[in-house]
């Protein structure tokens, strides 16, 4: 792995120290100062290329505090709407501090404009960000309050400045100082009788300004304004920004101090963590709104290390739950065994989840409130800092004098997982430089566009080319440098090689078979196609570097090549069981980077010779549960089922059918045989038409359906019919044969006609019926 130092570009630190010295001590303390906080954590020393790279651990390390002051506007310029806004703001500074040893002090100022009065109160002094100390924060911001006409209504800006310069001053000079101004810009000092003649008060106030934001240049202190209020003064937040110190953590663009204007409650929130990220050398992302009950989410990138998600509410009888990107509810330390948690402001209108080692991806955080306190917006945001792993490949790996190489930089999950995520590149920077004996130093410029010789625009590799200069022999050494603010880099790994003879004795050339996807504990097929050209053997390496241990291993990882041979070796390429993978696969797999490089260890230039190095990329996901791998028997025995049921329904139906009283037509006698009347049945209810003789006694006795009638009918498998009184045993009636019923009457079976059966089947028994329609009933 190569050497990604977090340090500015365009020069060194002990060079931007040694070019001004005329600024004083306080200059190169806080250069030293944002020294310190970038290199806290990267290991020193060199490291071979095949070291393996570290694992996860515990980053909390490889992040530094920061000293920072918050001043706070309470004039008569701002409204009071404004004013809880930037008290909310303070403490929302305060919550999303990622760092358990940084400090933060909160000052309110206006003016003093009469005897007793004093331009600033220091609400909070200087308060480590423990556990402890957060819960504090809430409490000294309640301070905070609109002055009144007899506490001063001015707006002293050189008194507030001064003051936090001063508090910042007494702390480490090795940590870096921030102070945040939060007012509307309208110096203000036209009644403050400090400031002269009342005609000159204005023009000293400008001056005691420059004056105080020069001193704050001196000691190293940023200074960022945030702008509150209807109108605010954006040309004056501008200076004030300009002029406090200008070296952030990197020196890329955004990390530099400037002022932001919030427009309403809805900005507060967006601006303040653009600000507090680019300050701390943070990252970010998008700000999250809505009113409670609601669900909002933000994402943590797999490059995270620590983070804080903090929680503006707008009302403490908000609640907030956390839920990581598995679902799994976040209530303590013992919420997830691989993280670590800590809560702050919880029964506070602002609060934070401090998380080390955080699982990445999205978060949910579910806001809700009791009726009456759902009004105001709230805002979900997060903080983080992370580490990079990378891989250098030089290609050829061992180049000859004047030959053209490509060098390619990949940028890796601290975890060894490729980078899929675009938002995870932005505001970074990779270069290059090619070492040797014999030569100056060669620059390489590396991009990732999609432009040859890069392979691909936003894979997180980052390729250019260099000429070996000829006549050079001997070590040759590619090494890279990585600026980008918020991203802490790995341990120093150039890529170390020698310049190859004019025609190379040993060459190699490695393939993978197939798919590159793969589950845990599964392997790929690979073949090593191998020459020697030499008269004496040669004994080769072959290794899986750049990726985290257990996730791939290659075998076999030694060959030996006998004089003149030349040979095809099959190769396997395995994953780890999914405990090496852990929570890594998650639900959609992960991408694993790596390079396989195969050395020969008998070179006689005495050192390792890279014959061929080949950047890798493998897909492992999760494997298949019971219904992916057995969906086709599953969805076969479903099938059989359904026909079995089927089978069953139709059989019933057409049994249901066959002994249907529907068209059975009921014909009724009088004593000598007479036809009175007929009648037509209907389908009925459980297989049975019931009936009733009315008129009995009567000249006209009559057929009528009722049901739970004297009498009901069913149709025999015979073709006749049964009829049974109720309560009597029944009897049978066929066509032509009278049935005695009562009182003389008589009943026979007419011809009828059966409802529509299907035709029958070759073995007799008839096919299922789509519809029956049974005839109306006659009466």
């Amino acid at each position: 792995m190569l050497h990604l130092p977090l340090a500015p570009t365009r020069g060194r630190a002990a060079t931007a120290a040694t070019r001004r010295p005329r600024r004083g001590l306080g200059r190169a303390a806080a250069v030293l100062a944002a020294a310190a906080l970038l290199t806290t954590g990267l290991p020193a020393g060199p490291a071979v290329a095949d070291d393996p790279p570290p694992t996860s651990g515990r980053p909390a390390s490889e992040i530094g505090p920061v000293n920072y002051a918050v001043a706070v506007d309470e004039s008569g310029s701002l409204q009071p709407a404004d004013l809880e806004r930037e008290r909310a703001a303070a403490v929302r500074i305060a919550l999303g501090e990622v760092h358990h040893a940084s400090t933060v002090g909160i000052l309110g100022f206006a003016s003093a404009d009469q005897p007793g009065q004093h331009p600033v109160d220091e609400v909070c002094p200087p308060t480590v960000l423990d556990a402890v100390g957060r819960e504090r924060i809430g409490a000294c911001a309640a301070q905070l309050h609109s002055r009144t006409p007899a506490e001063g209504q001015g707006t002293d800006f050189p008194a507030a400045i001064l003051q936090a310069v001063s508090r910042l001053t007494a702390t480490d000079p090795a940590v870096p100082r921030v102070l945040f101004v939060l007012t509307d810009g309208k110096l203000d000092v036209k009644d403050s009788p400090s400031y002269g003649d009342p005609g000159h008060r204005v023009a000293a106030g400008e001056e005691a300004l420059a004056g105080a934001l020069a001193a704050a240049k001196s000691a190293g202190i940023q200074v960022w304004p945030l702008g509150f209020g209807t109108e605010p003064d954006r040309a004056a937040l501008d200076r004030m920004a300009a002029g406090g110190f200008q070296e952030g953590c990197v020196s890329l663009p955004g990390a530099r101090p400037r002022a932001s204007v919030v427009k309403d409650s809805g900005e507060v929130g967006t601006a303040l963590e653009a600000a507090f990220a680019a300050a701390h050398c943070l990252r970010t992302g998008d700000v999250q709104t809505g009113r409670p009950p609601v669900d909002l989410q933000v994402r943590i990138s797999p490059l995270a290390t620590v983070g804080s998600i903090v929680v503006d509410k707008g009302d403490p009888l908000v609640t907030a739950t956390y839920f990581d990107p598995s679902g799994r509810q976040i209530t303590g330390p013992g919420s997830d065994p691989d993280s670590s948690f800590e809560f702050s402001g919880r029964d506070k209108a602002v609060e934070s989840l401090r998380i080390t080692d955080p699982m990445p991806g999205p978060w949910r955080i579910h806001l809700d409130a009791p009726e009456g306190h759902r009004s105001q917006v709230a805002s979900v945001s997060v903080l983080w800092r992370g580490a990079l792993n990378s891989s250098i490949t030089l290609n050829p790996p061992s180049p000859r004098a004047g030959e053209k190489a490509a060098v390619t930089v990949r940028l890796q999950t601290r975890k060894g997982l490729e980078i899929t995520d675009r938002e995870d590149l932005k505001d970074l920077a990779v270069t290059s430089v090619l070492e040797g004996e014999g030569f100056p130093a060669i620059p390489i410029t590396l991009a990732d566009d999609g432009a040859a010789p890069d392979a691909r625009a936003g894979d997180a590799a980052f390729t250019g080319t260099v000429t070996v200069p000829a006549g050079v022999t001997g070590r040759i050494t590619a090494s890279s440098t990585l600026t980008a603010s918020g991203l802490a880099a790995d341990q120093n790994r150039p890529f170390n090689s020698v310049v190859s003879p004019a025609v190379p004795l040993v060459t190699a050339a490695f393939s993978l078979d197939g798919d590159r996807r793969v589950h845990p504990g599964e392997a790929l097929r690979g073949t090593l196609t191998l020459r020697n050209d030499d008269t004496a053997p040669h004994s080769l390496r072959a290794t899986v570097t750049d990726v985290a241990p257990g996730l791939l291993t290659l075998a076999p990882d030694s060959i030996t090549l006998a004089p003149k041979e030349s040979r095809t070796v099959e190769v396997t390429l395995t994953a780890g069981d999914s405990r090496a993978f852990g929570r890594l696969l998650g639900r959609d797999g992960v991408t694993v980077g790596g390079k396989v490089s195969v050395s020969d260890t008998s070179d006689t230039s005495g050192a390792d010779r890279i014959v061929v190095e080949q950047e890798l990329s493998v897909a492992v996901t999760p494997p298949p549960t019971f219904l992916e791998r057995w969906w086709w028997a599953l969805l076969l025995l479903g099938a059989l089922v359904a026909v079995a049921v089927l089978a069953l329904l139709v059989r019933f139906r057409i049994k249901n059918l066959r002994r249907s009283p529907a068209g059975l037509q009921l014909i009724l006698l009088d004593d000598r045989g007479r036809e009175l009347g007929k009648h037509t049945a209907s389908a009925g209810s459980g297989g049975w038409y019931e009936f009733e003789v009315d008129g009995v006694g009567g000249p006209h006795p009559r057929l009528v359906r009722r049901l739970g009638g004297t009498y009901r009918v069913q149709r025999s498998q015979d073709g006749g019919a049964l009829l049974e009184l109720r309560r009597r045993p029944l009897t049978r009636l066929v066509a032509g044969s009278p049935v005695p019923l009562s009182d003389g009457l008589n009943l026979m079976l007419g011809a009828g006609r059966r409802p529509t059966t299907p035709p029958p089947r070759a073995g007799g028994r008839p096919l299922p019926q789509e519809r029956i329609t049974p005839p109306n009933d006659l009466l």
